[in-house]
């Protein structure tokens, strides 16, 4: 793996003592003749240096089918997050085939397949009374649906199924167990401090299983935290009624309904189910963040170094589009910041009061508005070489405005 690593000398170096060093537990040594300790954090960088190249093997490998030939035949996919990875064809005897030649693959490193953690499913039909597999605490899992709702194969072709992604059911129960587990050791504590313990824990994990088709898991998990606040409420005031409880642990929001957050504070809690859904979308081709195309990563994550946090924000929020024209941003587009109410109409500076425009769009824009609210606006134009001032103000007849230089 070092000789597959190909780096200089001392980062070289620094790698071998890494894996040489051995692991500490409970202050206690303990060498390490092969592998890196599970959960350490070089594992996974380590494990992406070893399969590194596998995607590219095995498509390259499996480019034809059994007769040679490449015309309607699709190579087998590969998903590979850190040591955990997907080979996904629709014909059995390929994915064996696959199998095996992984196998081949990782052996000269010295590494071997899970036999307990490898599978051969299918995502349609059960096999050993189950159907679809779990990945990355995601389960994966094609239905048969209509022709209307079915999804099509690269030739657009329907396909007659449609494929779910939505959280494993272990993922569930390891989740709740963590819930419950928080409330028993806060019996004592006030409700702000158990909020505050709970709200980290169900945001993340919504957040994280927003990206699939988990709606009703996710509402689901709101009436099971329901009941374990309910019953962390009553196990405080055996003597109390229901509605005495609920009236001094629950607060009506107008819109949102009933919340569990103290009286007199600005802290609540947040359920599950108030995560929105947004379905994952896949880096195009070969792109990184070290490709220097700043406005693909900023519409992407919403942060960039080379891009000011409110211009990169804004970019995210409005998925990488114009709010006047529509059209996509390109890297060369001069584009600026604009107020949606003016400030000199009472807007304010913040997020919600700001949109990303291309500077023509936002010229015309400031056009439109001057004439609609009857007021005057100006703004700095280049006329015959000098720097010069139009005015536009609204007609007495019509919309049409009046213009003049001065």
């Amino acid at each position: 793996m070092l000789n597959k690593l190909h780096t200089f000398p001392a980062l070289r170096r620094q790698i071998r003592a890494w894996l040489r060093a051995g692991l500490m537990e409970h202050g206690e040594l303990f060498p390490t003749e092969r592998g890196t300790p599970q959960g350490g954090c070089i594992s996974p960088l380590l494990a992406n240096i070893a399969l590194h190249g596998l995607e590219i093997e095995i498509q390259t490998r499996f480019s034809r089918d059994y007769r040679g030939r490449v015309r309607r035949f699709s190579p087998p996919k590969v998903v590979r997050y850190a040591d955990d990875f997907v080979v996904l064809h629709k014909d059995r005897e390929v994915i064996e085939q696959c199998q095996k030649f992984v196998e081949q693959w990782l052996a000269p490193m010295g590494l071997e397949l899970k036999p307990s953690k490898t599978r051969l499913v299918h995502t349609l039909e059960k096999q050993d009374g189950t159907a679809g597999f779990d990945f990355l605490g995601f389960h994966i899992q094609q239905h048969p649906v209509g022709k209307y709702r079915s999804g099509r194969d690269r030739w657009e072709n329907p396909l007659g199924t449609k494929t779910f992604i939505k959280p494993s059911t272990k993922s569930v129960e390891r989740h709740t167990r963590k819930l419950r587990r928080i409330i028993r050791a806060n019996r004592t504590s006030t409700q702000e401090a158990l909020i505050k313990m709970l709200n980290p824990l169900v945001c993340g994990w919504s957040r994280y299983f927003a990206i699939g088709a988990g709606r009703k898991t996710l509402s689901k998990l709101r009436e099971v935290l329901f009941q374990m606040l309910w019953g962390w409420a009553k196990r405080r005031h055996p003597n109390k009624g229901r509605h005495w409880i609920a009236d001094k642990y629950w607060r009506i929001v107008r819109g949102k309904g009933w919340r569990f957050a103290p009286r007199g504070r600005s802290c609540r809690l947040f359920f599950h189910d108030e995560t929105h859904i947004l379905h994952h979308v896949k880096v195009a081709g070969r792109r990184t963040p070290y490709d220097g195309d700043w406005i693909y990563w900023s519409t992407r994550l919403g942060r960039n170094p080379r891009t000011s946090k409110r211009l990169a924000g804004l970019l995210k929020t409005q998925k990488g589009r114009c709010q006047w024209c529509g059209l996509y941003f390109r890297s060369d587009d001069r584009m600026e910041i604009d107020h949606v109410q003016p400030r000199n109409q009472g807007g304010k500076d913040y997020r919600s009061n700001l949109q990303l425009l291309h500077r023509h769009c936002h010229d015309q824009k400031s056009a439109g508005t001057a004439v609609r609210m009857k007021s005057v606006r100006t703004f700095e134009e280049p006329y015959d070489g000098k720097l010069s001032r139009t005015v536009l103000k609204p007609s007495r007849g019509g919309d049409a405005p009046a213009q003049g230089n001065t």
